[in-house]
């Protein structure tokens, strides 16, 4: 495997031309119904957006982003966008993390410090990693499948190729919602090169076995459920579109940036441990250059259709089927689904696990210390 150095640099046009389109919005009227009552809040999203078309400014974002390291690699059939920032330590860890939707690999800018140099924000220098960040295949910049059948299972063994390329022999690896996914089935497909996964979310396609002879579901197992069931039917629509028609809903998305804004917004302000406040959370500027990196990369079609395939390939485990690499857990109280231990010690060696203090979904932007604590506390006794 050849990896190539990468930067951003998207074209003057491109620019000016997401400038006009932003101007020339033609907005929906809003209707009668308390503010983000029924989706984003058309008021708070026309500030947004003029923001975006006059305010932000993509060239400092860029630059930003290329502070880290980054690189295109070709694995296997497929070109990989990712980032690879070594670590400072005796012996930095290998350790690949992995984003979902509708983040990036922007997401996890705030937390490279804290796990790559732990020493320059107090930490032991002895927890150094050398973090690799890739993009999911049809993220940003990296290349969309050509053929069906990438789910969370195909990108692992992506993922597992990509570290093997780069020398680690073996790894560890992270992630949150698509990315706890492909955590999982690291280690479910490659235990004998991944040492443990630490996860912050359980995926909605996880069904560990429920054959008969398996323990009776708990008190809080069913309630777990109920709930998952109750967010699903009032907050799940979009994960319904993403699974079952994401090539419909994909034109509009890559048509109207006002519309992929409010697409993903919405859903940052919705997870987030932020009282309804997007902006106490999230900048501006943090919201646009992860929200730009979709609209200048045209991937939002590509991104979602990852839901569909992963609707055809579940995690679903089989009687007797245990994932064997020890499992960490950081539970975030404004997380959109929170699994008791029980649910996941079904399949899952779960060997730490923790309520976190604050927080929600974004964990890694809303929560970098914390997240970054907790990953080095699990992955101090498996370095080799």
């Amino acid at each position: 495997m050849r990896a190539e150095p990468f930067s951003i640099a998207i074209p003057d046009e491109d620019i000016a031309g997401l400038r006009q389109r932003l101007r020339e919005t033609r907005w929906t009227p809003a209707g009668p119904y308390e503010p983000w009552q029924q989706g984003v809040d058309t008021g708070w999203l026309r500030e947004f957006v003029q923001y975006w078309a006059d305010g932000f400014d993509w060239r400092t974002a860029e630059r930003r982003l290329n502070q880290q390291p980054q690189f295109i690699a070709q694995v296997d059939a497929q070109r990989v966008h990712f980032v690879h920032r070594r670590g400072v330590g005796p012996k930095p860890y290998p350790l690949v993390i992995t984003h979902g939707w509708p983040g990036s690999f922007f997401e996890f800018y705030g937390l490279l410090d804290l796990l790559c140099d732990p020493a320059a924000s107090g930490a032991q220098a002895e927890d150094a990693f050398d973090v690799v960040v890739p993009s999911l295949p049809g993220f940003a910049f990296s290349q969309a499948p050509a053929k069906p059948g990438t789910s969370a299972f195909q990108v692992a063994d992506l993922w597992a190729a990509l570290m093997r390329g780069l020398g680690y022999e073996r790894f560890g690896a992270q992630g949150g919602d698509l990315g706890a996914g492909v955590s999982i089935a690291l280690a479910l497909r490659h235990p004998q090169v991944v040492d443990g996964i630490h996860l912050n979310f359980l995926p909605g396609t996880y069904e560990p076995s429920r054959a008969a002879g398996d323990a009776p579901l708990t008190e809080a197992e069913q309630e777990f459920l109920r709930a998952k069931d109750q967010w699903a039917a009032l907050e799940g629509g979009y994960a319904h579109m993403h699974t079952t028609k994401p090539e419909t809903l994909a034109h509009s998305l890559n048509d109207s940036p006002a519309g992929l804004a409010a697409w993903i917004a919405e859903k940052f302000r919705a997870w987030s441990d932020c009282d309804g406040q997007i902006e106490r959370v999230f900048s501006r500027d943090d919201l646009l250059t992860n929200i730009s990196l979709y609209w200048h990369t045209q991937s939002m079609g590509s991104a979602i259709r990852m839901y569909w395939e992963n609707r055809l390939q579940p995690l679903r485990f089989t009687a007797g089927q245990r994932v064997s690499p020890p499992v960490g857990f950081a539970r975030f109280p404004k997380e959109i689904s929170r699994p008791p231990r029980s649910w996941l010690e079904r399949t899952f060696d779960v060997v730490q696990w923790t309520d976190m203090p604050r927080g929600g979904h974004f964990a890694a932007m809303e929560a970098p210390a914390l997240l970054a604590a907790e990953i080095r506390n699990f992955f101090r006794p498996l370095r080799r």
